[in-house]
């Protein structure tokens, strides 16, 4: 594993290039796909961007309260750094509403067969040789069930989680004192879906009902048969994990732990950045942490797009 800890990022200070910003799409089950494809000016490394969790479109937002678009921030970014990208809406959302008939009937699998596709959509458009497969948070998962199939160069995990996704909600609840009342109702919905059995809601607490929700229970019991860790593992083509410090949602031991079944990664950690991308200082409050999510005129961290840049470009 090779290791490299950003400080507080700089700027950099290299010309930007000419950006084009194109509607691209590919194949869904029963409808097209929809994303954004943007190119640099000169022929560079490709990167496709793959969203996380829940309701969140191509630009990263999410009618959740996420206006920061993380994702067309980082996209320009790599632009003005000669590295061309294509970020996507999935399945049953968004522009791709119509790509499946229920937008909750979704597994890990499905999503990552729209990778491949998504794979060969972009080197199509590109012409490029391979394309980088960059997963932020539960991205990540996804980007690892796509596997190493022709036309991937390799994995970008950013945010990315090295924990099953059950665990990872489970200890989310348990940090926050005031989900004590609803504690034992969350653990017991939590071992039942781990175990691949559903769950009832009609008597849950009102916020629980909401995220145990039966439309997406078939979801949940099959993102949480996934082990990261093991995935990573099973991989062989380059591999650069990046994880900011100031991250609410994953953790430095996640970052660390994909690492480990991944000894020949890079793991760049970056100092006073949050699970948007946005760097709010290593002294950053939660407050201030949370308010970045909103705020689309704050740039993604420069230290992030150097690492993922250097790191394609280098592997090129």
């Amino acid at each position: 594993m090779k290791l490299s800890l950003f400080a507080l990022a700089i700027a950099s200070a290299t010309p930007a290039l000419a950006q084009t910003s194109s509607e691209i799409t590919a194949p869904g089950p029963i409808g097209a796909l929809h994303g954004t494809l943007l190119k640099p000016e000169a022929a560079g490394p490709v990167v496709l961007i793959i969203p996380g969790s829940g309701p969140t479109d191509r630009d990263g937002n999410n009618p959740l309260g996420v206006k920061g678009q993380p994702y067309k921030l980082l996209a320009e970014a790599l632009a003005a750094k000669g590295i061309a990208s294509v970020r996507i809406d999935k399945r049953g959302q968004f522009a791709s509403k119509a790509a499946v008939a229920d937008g909750n009937d979704v597994t890990i699998a499905g999503y990552a067969d729209d990778v491949r596709a998504w794979v060969k959509a972009a080197r199509a458009a590109t012409g490029a040789r391979c394309v980088w497969l960059l997963g932020h948070s539960e991205g990540g998962l996804v980007v690892l069930a796509a596997g190493e199939g022709d036309g991937i160069c390799g994995h970008i995990l950013v945010s990315a989680s090295g924990r099953p996704l059950g665990t990872v909600i489970r200890d989310q609840l348990r940090a926050n004192p005031a989900n004590a009342p609803i504690l034992p109702q969350a653990e017991a919905a939590l071992d039942s879906l781990e175990k691949g059995q559903r769950v009832d809601v009609s008597a849950m607490h009102p916020a629980l009902a909401n995220l145990f929700a039966p439309q997406v229970q078939g979801y949940l019991i099959d993102l949480f048969a996934y082990k990261p860790v093991v995935l990573a593992a099973q991989l062989t083509r380059p591999m650069l994990i990046v994880q900011g410090l100031k991250d609410l949602q994953i953790g430095e031991g996640d970052a660390r732990a994909l690492a480990a079944a991944r000894p020949d990664a890079t793991l760049v950690l970056v100092p006073g950045v949050n699970h948007v991308l946005k760097n709010i200082g290593v002294d950053g409050d939660t407050a201030a942490n949370l308010a970045s999510y909103g705020k689309p005129d704050l740039p993604v961290d420069a230290g992030v797009v150097d690492a993922i840049a250097g790191f394609v470009t280098k592997k090129r």
